[in-house]
């Protein structure tokens, strides 16, 4: 596939890494020639510099042989309209990164597609959605649903409470009702087998029915709660959609800036009292009794003062931390220092992007907040390999799990004695590096 990125940031520089281990055509547009000089003697792709919008530069790119133009610049506009002019250059697939909520609205983004922007990623609003989920289901580090919520995968770091602790899979009981398909132990992704064991501190994915919620939150050893009072540390977009998606939380919002206090306060934004003040205060989080809230969510845009705030949060009780870490080099930091729930915007879009250049019978991947691996869902073919017999007699790759399936509307957990048949929407976990060979297996 040939992909051309406009802009050599976080998003683009991340999406680059992504897509270059799968020998694709790509080329990279930025006027940063430190930043393309960096990319380039470190992934297989070339580079151009200039700007995005440069009908010579876009040209040069290739853009009218592309089968995928991202543009995710820091600039909005200039996103778009370098969408506009690859798509009318003859680029098969546009997609453009934007900071304007408006923009998403239906109509919008109906003329936007219209004018040749086909997709739409605004990374603050899926960092929110996904803070939000993780304060909904509390006791969960990351919760994904397939087919309306009837087959769910449950990500949790386990401690030494947990039932399954030093257990192997093959010993597990109840393991009918629930599957253990990948496990994050400190910088390793595993996709289990049988004899795999499970340790204290493994952030450990199942998946299940909604009947069988309850058996994980047990073999896990976490505590049912509800989040009733929340801390938001930072008054930016992040926090405001954070806000808006938990109306049922009773929040207090902490902001240094006093004219962002200030509209914030103008915005009456669900139910948080906007107070100015720094959230590292100790003393300040003590006087607005810190020691009763359920939930600590640092959303500044200083990832060393939102780590030390969550930290400084956990130390006086609370269950639920959120912090959101930009910086990447801090993200191994914070997990070893079991800060909760890491948000990383940019990771977050440009994994979203990276999907966009999957191939087309690939109905939907989730990206796994805690492990170097993908949950994909395919539909299985007439005559496709993955047909051919018991899933445990299919020879499947040593990294890659089958773990439910769909079919005429309900779903199961799959074991080895499972049969996948021609039509079925089969959920399936990969490390990253294998998800091109899916093909081979369902077509």
């Amino acid at each position: 596939m040939k992909i051309v990125i406009a802009g050599a940031g976080a998003v683009g520089g991340h999406l680059a890494k992504l897509l270059s281990r799968e020998n694709h055509d790509i080329t990279l547009i930025d006027d940063d020639p430190t930043r393309l000089r960096s990319l380039e003697n470190s992934y297989d792709l070339s580079v151009l510099e200039g700007s995005a919008t440069s009908l010579t530069i876009l040209r040069n790119a290739g853009v009218g042989e592309a089968d995928l133009f991202v543009g995710v610049t820091k600039n909005e506009s200039q996103n778009l309209n370098a969408c506009i002019l690859a798509h009318e250059l003859g680029a098969k697939k546009t997609v453009a990164r934007i900071d304007s909520e408006d923009l998403m609205e239906h109509e919008n983004r109906a003329l936007l597609a219209k004018l040749g922007v086909e997709k739409l990623i605004y990374p603050e609003l899926l960092a929110a959605e996904e803070i939000a989920q993780s304060i909904r289901q509390s006791w969960v580090r990351q919760w994904i649903d397939f087919n309306g919520g009837k087959l769910l995968v449950l990500a949790v770091k386990v401690r030494d409470n947990a039932p399954i602790v030093n257990k192997r899979l093959m010993d597990l009981k109840g393991s009918q009702n629930y599957r253990i398909v990948t496990i994050k132990r400190e910088e390793e992704t595993i996709i289990p087998g049988g004899h795999t064991e499970i340790l204290a501190g493994d952030v450990v994915y199942f998946i299940t029915t909604p009947d069988y919620i309850d058996d994980v939150r047990k073999q896990a050893g976490k505590k049912l709660y509800t989040v009733k009072d929340m801390i938001v540390m930072g008054g930016g977009k992040i926090a405001v959609k954070t806000v808006k998606e938990l109306s049922g939380v009773n929040i207090k919002m902490f902001e240094k800036d006093e004219k962002k206090v200030r509209k914030l306060v103008e915005q009456e934004i669900g139910n948080a009292l906007v107070l100015q003040g720094d959230a590292t205060d100790i003393e300040l989080l003590k006087e607005e009794n810190i020691d009763d809230a359920d939930a600590f969510v640092a959303l500044t845009d200083n990832s060393e003062a939102n780590i030390l705030a969550c930290l400084a949060a956990r130390r006086h009780g609370v269950q639920k931390i959120v912090a959101e870490v930009e910086n990447v080099d801090y993200i191994p930091l914070a997990e070893r220092m079991d800060i909760g729930v890491i948000i990383n915007k940019m990771e977050i879009a440009a994994t979203y992007i990276y999907r966009l250049s999957l191939s087309s019978d690939i109905r939907k991947v989730k990206r796994m907040s805690y492990a170097d691996a993908e949950i994909v869902e395919l539909t299985a073919k007439e005559g496709s390999k993955i047909t051919k017999g018991f899933v445990k007699d299919l020879n499947l790759p040593q990294n890659m799990f089958i773990g439910g399936v769909i079919r005429n509307g309900e779903s199961f957990i799959v074991n080895g004695m499972s049969e996948i048949f021609a039509g079925d929407k089969v959920v399936v976990f990969c490390l990253k590096s294998s998800i091109k060979r899916l093909s081979e297996l369902f077509n």
